[in-house]
């Protein structure tokens, strides 16, 4: 083996390495057909037995080298440039430029085998430095770990055989000229198996290329097989095989045979084996890493270290090692977000420590009050108020979300702080999304506060300029002490004389500019949000652990569970039949429509289109009226009114009605389309009936076969507390449904899953709470400190809802 020979076939494997395994052409022949004939000369005699055998075989390697995915090409290059190249003198240190580790800030192309085209293809999937590769986490696995002999093999497992090649065949499909295929007979002694590839392309047709394809696999070579078990019509096969001639030596050497293989989130255009090969190569560096948490902890919870854990990710030995590397992860994930929000909470409340004046919660109106309510306070909602009140009667700022179902009783909640601010000399701001919202709360507030002489207004964008000039000069003197409103409470134009109290309803509807609009016009004001529609504790503790959240669990006494029925298209009649009973018993009905005009978009029933055909085809007997969101809000105030006062039977609607909407009378809720509704805003609609002593009822009319919609609206079925049906939601659509958008300030978690990983975000929420009450500064823990600041401005930014 001389130096020239040397340096050419170096020469020849680098450049292979460097374009990315294309199988490059030379001057006379391409890479992989100079490679075999490189080889087919003997082995030089100095070479260890184990070398010599890897030396016999790579004629056939490379012959088969076209056929082989990228990772492969890359693992036989690899081996032969080790099998080539001389070790280096143990005492002539190596070039700096070589000894120099790879950092995780280093882009992709600095590792071997990453060229330019690879490294675009990789930025697809927004990875460009090692460190973004590492924290690129498999979405799943398949599991090839388990070997066995093909007597033993079961349909749908996935297996690793190992056996000889009995037959081989190649040939072009007689039914598609451009199908080639390979056939491979193996047998292991327990029996044999027939197993085909499949090469889709008129260039694979040519005779010569079958021939070198056959020879790859010559008649008694060891192979190792892996795949999923199938049925075909020659028995039991393996889908889409990975298949590995062995060395003499017996050893698998490929990178997913029989292995745990990673599978990958991708994009078009970019393969799963360039992406598990650019990982392989990072997964040196990970070494390097410092671990967040002491040895101590890591013991004591039982998690791998950093690492570790990053190399069992990717690339675990078992299922075992994997398990245990993605708990340490998902842990780290919610450990970081819950420090970093439980530190801005306390950050918070140490700049605004002593900028409140505390309010009186002890007086005559909270009193008078209690006195006036024709019910008694459930336990969730005293609970609730006692909380509420606490935090108003400290001297910091109230930050406090209120969460319960459909007729919870949030408003008596909000009367009660907002009446605590009157009597300590403050006034309220009420904001709600709508105005259908606005006004309810405003005819609630207005029917106990002037009982009690206290003035409430309502501003929305449909106030008339004559009354909103002097709306606004007693809110600015002081001589309105509440106003109700919509978004039109945020203008530059409404200054109040004392704003110590915002109340919020419906908050993940506002913008958290919107609420702080809100809130600088007074000074440090105290903020009770509220939403009625109940999050999941664990997504509560993602979005807002640094806020202090409380939960209305419990419905008033004598509701009676509303009875939900899914329904076919075919089942119209029957609806409509028991829609006129209730009617004709002096009930009314809510018929609610995703869209309020036909679309050439969609195939779906609208609302202008259902009034007409209801109440010119149907009930033409009956008072029809129509209520969308597309109506001038003096129109919607009359159909609302007139609804409410049982001047109309059925109320054809979209979903402005979701809230706000309180008519006793009603007990029919029909929804159409109700696959194409969310579980949360269903129960909300649903929420509309069953507020009288009448049994209701609500109808999901589907227009779907998919097992999935009808398996979540069963959910609708089963279940009447929100709640229940909020965690349902979360483990049937994931978090960013549910909250109905990305941009609601859900954190990006790589890798941890709110609905499966509850046990672990709990942990994690208990150790970062007892960290700061050890460390508040975490002045002990710099590389905790630096790393969650780190996350926070990348993972939560400006969304972060305080």
């Amino acid at each position: 083996m001389d130096d020239e020979w040397r340096t050419r076939i170096t020469q020849a494997l680098r450049v292979e390495a460097e374009k990315g395994f294309p199988n490059l052409q030379g001057n006379r022949y391409r890479f992989a057909e100079f490679l075999a004939l490189t080889f087919s000369e003997p082995a030089p005699p100095h070479l260890p037995a184990q070398e010599r055998n890897l030396w016999s075989l790579l004629p056939t390697l490379y012959r088969r080298y076209d056929y082989l995915p990228p990772e492969e090409r890359a693992h036989l290059v690899h081996r032969t440039r080790h099998l080539i190249e001389p070790a280096p003198a143990p005492k002539t240190p190596p070039k700096k430029n070589r000894s120099m580790p790879v950092g995780l800030a280093d882009p992709l192309t600095a590792l071997a085998g990453i060229g330019p085209k690879f490294a675009l293809q990789l930025e697809r999937l927004g990875l460009k430095t090692v460190g973004d590769a590492l924290r690129y986490y498999p979405r799943d696995y398949v599991d090839y770990s388990r070997r066995t002999t093909i007597k033993q093999i079961k349909e749908g497992e996935s297996v690793t055989l190992m056996g000889k090649v009995r037959r081989v065949n190649c040939f072009t499909s007689p039914r598609n000229k451009k199908l080639t295929i390979l056939d491979l007979t193996v047998g292991d002694g327990s029996g044999q198996m027939k197993v085909s590839q499949f090469f889709r392309g008129q260039q694979f047709a040519h005779i010569g290329w079958q021939q070198k394809l056959k020879q790859g696999y010559p008649i008694g070579a060891t192979v190792a097989l892996s795949g999923l078990v199938k049925t075909s019509k020659y028995g039991l096969t393996l889908d889409k095989p990975e298949i590995e001639v062995l060395a003499l030596d017996g050893d698998i050497h490929s990178n997913t045979i029989g292995r745990i293989v990673p599978i990958y989130p991708l994009a078009e255009g970019v393969s799963v084996t360039v992406v598990r090969e650019a990982i392989r190569a990072c997964l040196p560096a990970a070494h390097a890493l410092q671990d967040y948490f002491p040895q101590s902890w890591l013991t004591r919870l039982d998690l791998p270290s950093l690492p570790q854990a990053l190399l069992d990710i990717h690339f675990p030995e078992d299922s075992a090692h994997g398990d245990r590397a993605r708990r340490r992860i998902v842990f780290e994930e919610f450990f970081f977000l819950q420090l970093g929000l439980l530190l801005r909470r306390e950050e918070r409340r140490r700049v605004e420590r002593g900028q409140a004046v505390p309010f009186q919660t002890q007086g005559a109106l909270i009193e008078q009050f209690y006195h006036m309510l024709p019910f008694q306070l459930t336990r969730a909602q005293q609970r609730v108020i006692a909380e509420v009140l606490d935090d108003l009667s400290a001297p910091k700022p109230m930050n406090r979300l209120v969460q319960g179902d459909v007729g919870s009783g949030k408003t008596v909640v909000a009367v009660a702080a907002i009446l605590a601010a009157l009597q300590s000399g403050y006034q309220a701001a009420f904001m709600a999304p709508t105005e259908v919202l606005a006004e309810q709360h405003y005819r609630k507030l207005v029917a106990w506060f002037a009982l009690m002489h206290q003035p409430v207004e309502l501003l929305t964008g449909s106030t008339r300029s004559g009354p909103r000039r002097e709306m606004l000069r007693q809110l600015a003197t002081g001589e309105l002490s509440v106003l109700v409103g919509t978004h039109a409470l945020i203008q530059q134009t409404v200054q109040f004389y004392n704003l110590g109290l915002v109340v919020i309803d419906e908050q993940h509807r506002f913008g958290v500019g919107q609420r702080a609009q809100l809130q600088h016009k007074g000074r440090n004001p105290d903020l009770l949000t509220m939403t009625a529609t109940p999050i999941p504790r664990t997504l509560a503790l993602t979005l807002y652990g640094d806020l202090d959240v409380s939960e209305i669990d419990e419905l008033p006494p004598g509701r009676q569970p509303i009875q939900t029925t899914i329904l076919t298209p075919q089942q119209r009649a029957q609806a409509y039949q028991f829609c006129a009973r209730e009617i004709a018993q002096g009930r009314q009905v809510y018929v609610v429509l995703p869209l309020v005009e036909e679309s050439e978009k969609v195939d779906l029933r609208s609302a202008l289109e259902e009034h007409h055909r209801l109440q010119h085809e149907v009930f033409p007997q009956l008072r029809v009226g129509l209520l969308h969101g597309k109506m001038k809000s003096a129109e919607k105030d009359l159909v609302l009114t007139q609804f409410r006062q049982h001047q109309l039977d059925i109320l054809v609607s979209t979903t402005v009605i979701e809230v706000g909407v309180d008519v006793p009378n009603a007990t029919v809720m029909l929804i159409e389309h109700a696959e194409r509704f969310g579980l949360a805003q269903l129960h909300q609609l649903r929420g509309r009936v069953g507020r009288g002593a009448a049994q209701s009822y609500c109808l999901l009319m589907h227009y779907t076969q998919s097992e999935a919609a009808q398996q979540r609206l069963q959910v609708l079925v089963n279940f009447q507390d929100g709640f229940a049906i909020a965690e349902m939601d979360l483990r049937l659509r994931g978090p960013g449904a549910v909250l109905g958008t990305r941009q609601s300030g859900l954190p990006d978690l790589a890798l941890s899953s709110l609905s499966t990983d509850q046990q672990t975000l709990t942990l994690a929420r208990q150790e970062a709470q007892h960290l700061l009450q050890r460390d508040p500064a975490l002045k002990d823990h710099p590389l905790l400190h630096q790393e969650v600041q780190r996350r926070l401005e990348k993972q939560l930014g400006a969304q972060v809802l305080n």
